[in-house]
């Protein structure tokens, strides 16, 4: 790694506005960071300052508490994107912090299929890699090749199988709250040539498909993982609750896995909506409806 800058913390800095569903009150401490030397800087400081630690990619799968957090918020920037060639396949060597969809119309654009299934996808590639984001028919897991981490102060590759992916989950999200905490520094995405125009016209399929099922308003797109061989939007429509508002939250009438922000939406307001489609879609269904949403 090279020398890290200086890090500038802020305090009390307002986290709604990095956030896709605009709610949350402030962080105690908050900085940006742009290269993976400054995100080991900053994770160091906050260390030695005793303050819990949060690494804040796209905020496109988070809910932050209406009185904010107290601790460090840490947002990481690095938008890196490379490529490594081996004749008609290629690695693409990303950056934790580049967002998913400008990055796979930028691949596309040069000619290299691998991440076009991610037209539209919102979030970062460091979201994508914990995650195991997926749409379309496509998913991390299929393109990840290994991701690099950052593991209790010491660099790491990690391959698919020691990510143990799953259904929107992996071993970084499953990991014990007690054990060291994993920060993902970017991903090798497989490559191959491909022709530019056929992937353009691919992803406009898949954005106009996007566009056609995506209510509109700030949310965090699905708020719950569909359970196995089932839809958790139609559950929670079967149930009678599109529409349903709690303050400024409502489900979506286009699609009632979404839960949009009308404009002054509190997280609360969001909870509430939440726990009354888990307790009637299992009350009804017998079916433990699970977040893919991220509660800060």
């Amino acid at each position: 790694m090279t020398s890290p800058t200086t890090i500038t913390w802020h305090a009390h800095e307002p986290l709604a506005p990095l956030t896709s569903w605009r709610i949350g009150g402030p962080a105690r401490r908050f900085t940006v960071v742009h290269d993976p030397a400054a995100l080991q800087m900053a994770v160091a400081q906050a260390d030695a300052l005793g303050l819990r630690w949060f690494i804040l990619g796209g905020g496109s799968n988070l809910l932050v508490p209406d009185h904010g957090w107290n601790g460090a918020v840490i947002r990481y920037r690095d938008r890196r994107c490379e490529i490594e060639r081996h004749g008609d396949a290629g690695l693409a060597l990303i950056g934790a912090g580049a967002p998913m969809a400008g990055t796979a119309r930028r691949l596309a654009h040069l000619g290299w299929a691998g991440l076009e299934w991610a037209e539209g996808l919102p979030g970062t590639i460091g979201g994508a890699v914990f995650g195991n984001a997926g749409c379309y028919g496509g998913d991390t897991a299929s393109t990840l090749e290994y991701a690099t981490l950052l593991v209790d102060g010491t660099l790491e590759r990690w391959n698919i199988a020691r990510l143990d992916y799953g259904y929107r989950t992996s071993a970084l999200k499953r990991r014990p709250g007690d054990a060291p905490r994993p920060v993902i520094l970017g991903a090798a995405i497989r490559l191959q040539r491909s022709d530019p125009v056929e992937l353009a016209r691919r992803m406009e399929l898949t954005a106009s498909l996007r566009r056609s099922r995506t209510p509109w308003g700030a949310s965090c797109g699905s708020v719950f993982k569909n359970p196995p061989g089932e839809s958790a939007g139609r559950l929670i429509e079967a149930v009678g609750l599109k529409n349903s508002r709690s303050g400024q939250a409502m489900i979506a009438q286009e699609h009632a896995n979404y839960i949009i922000n009308l404009g002054q939406a509190s997280s609360d307001d969001v909870l509430r909506l939440i726990d009354q489609a888990r307790e009637r879609v299992l009350s009804h269904f017998g079916i433990t409806l699970e977040l893919e949403v991220q509660l800060l």
